[in-house]
């Protein structure tokens, strides 16, 4: 699933003539491209998209939403170990979980589990 994400901008630069900046999305550091919002500054929050930040959001909005993520699972299938959670859905014994086909779709075996399904 992809998401737009809110995240704090920590740091800005000049990379190739584009402006970049790292963003810290409740703990995870990425790189993010500030072309579309050029008048970004340190500190601000911004909406990001697939690696683009699409617009400046308010600090209680983005805390709101990065805890309602969070509550959902939703940043760590984001951004979460994508080694980590092969293994964890291939299970200890290296045959995959019930429900975790190729994407990787733990989620889905959580949700039949919730919802009673085998």
């Amino acid at each position: 699933m992809c998401l737009a994400v809110p995240g704090r901008v920590l740091e800005i630069e000049e990379r190739d003539a584009t402006r970049m900046a790292k963003v810290d999305f409740g703990g995870v550091v990425k790189d993010v491209c500030l072309e579309y919002v050029p008048d970004m500054r340190v500190g601000d929050y911004a909406i990001v998209h697939v690696g683009f930040a699409l617009q400046r959001l308010d600090e209680e909005s983005a805390r709101q939403t990065l805890e309602l993520f969070e509550n959902l699972g939703v940043l760590e299938e984001e951004f979460g170990d994508a080694w980590a959670r092969a293994a964890r859905d291939a299970g200890a014994d290296g045959v995959p979980a019930e429900g975790a086909g190729p994407t990787g779709s733990a989620r889905s075996a959580r949700s039949a589990e919730k919802e009673g399904r085998p």
